[in-house]
């Protein structure tokens, strides 16, 4: 935990120290244990010795809610029930960007944490690692301010705000976005014009069909992360039946 903020750190049983650190999100109403996330820092720990750091966004997972957070959800259910799709983009985009502006300097203050561990300290690579939705939208206002996270997987599946579009467009590091292509509440259009935003020379859009919970990526470029930060250690490549999952920081 950092300050109030609970959070889970995985890393290999064993290996060189200042493995390459990819940071991972959770969805909108989710946690930093959801499976879907634990599957990817999984593979993410074994497959390339990598260390991976999830935390709980405002108001999600183990957080308490503020009566602000409670009424948001119940604005959005009650209009997602009643089919207002301009209501629902409206709380959207306000509850999406009140959640950044205080999500940011809670991941910033994460990472300082971490660099502050021997195992990691300021020589590791960081990069974000994915998650759709509401992990999209802290981590590319994240990504455009700190010079620590030097590549990013970010996905479509969210209403695309003027703010996300204008940090986008001071993002230079490469990115990897992941598009489901028949998202129901998105518009697709929006979607493709924040991945033309970012400013990265290199940057490449992956598009599968499904909509963001029915999802299943094809053809993704799983070597993305690996290329631009590198590999751990031959020593800390791991096999699935080596692993071992370490709870440095939990709530």
């Amino acid at each position: 935990m950092v300050g109030e903020v609970p959070g889970v750190l995985w890393s290999p049983v064993s290996g060189s120290d200042h493995a390459p650190l990819v940071l991972m999100s959770h969805g909108g109403g989710l946690h930093k244990k959801t499976p879907a996330l634990m599957a990817r820092a999984h593979d993410a720990v074994t497959t390339h010795g990598f260390t991976v750091a999830a935390i709980d966004a405002p108001g999600h997972g183990d957080r308490p809610r503020t009566v602000e957070d409670e009424q948001a959800r119940a604005d959005l259910r009650q209009a997602m029930a009643a089919g207002e799709t301009e209501r629902v983009e409206s709380i959207t985009v306000r509850y999406g960007t009140a959640l950044a502006e205080r999500a940011v300097p809670e991941w910033q203050a994460t990472l300082d944490a971490l660099q502050q561990l021997p195992e990691i300290g300021t020589e590791a690579p960081i990069g974000y690692g994915g998650g759709i939705t509401l992990g999209t939208g802290i981590e590319i206002p994240l990504t455009a301010i700190e010079p620590r996270i030097t590549a990013a997987i970010f996905g479509g599946g969210f209403v695309v705000r003027e703010a996300l579009l204008e940090a986008a467009r001071r993002i230079t590091v490469p990115v990897q976005f992941l598009l489901p292509w028949d998202d129901e509440h998105v518009d697709r259009q929006s979607a493709l014009a924040l991945f033309d935003a970012f400013a990265s020379k290199e940057k490449t859009l992956h598009a599968n069909p499904g909509d963001h919970r029915t999802i299943r990526w094809f053809g993704v470029d799983d070597e993305f992360l690996v290329r631009h930060l590198g590999r751990a250690g031959d020593s800390c490549r791991l096999t699935h039946t080596k692993a071992r999952w370490q709870a440095a920081a939990s709530a």
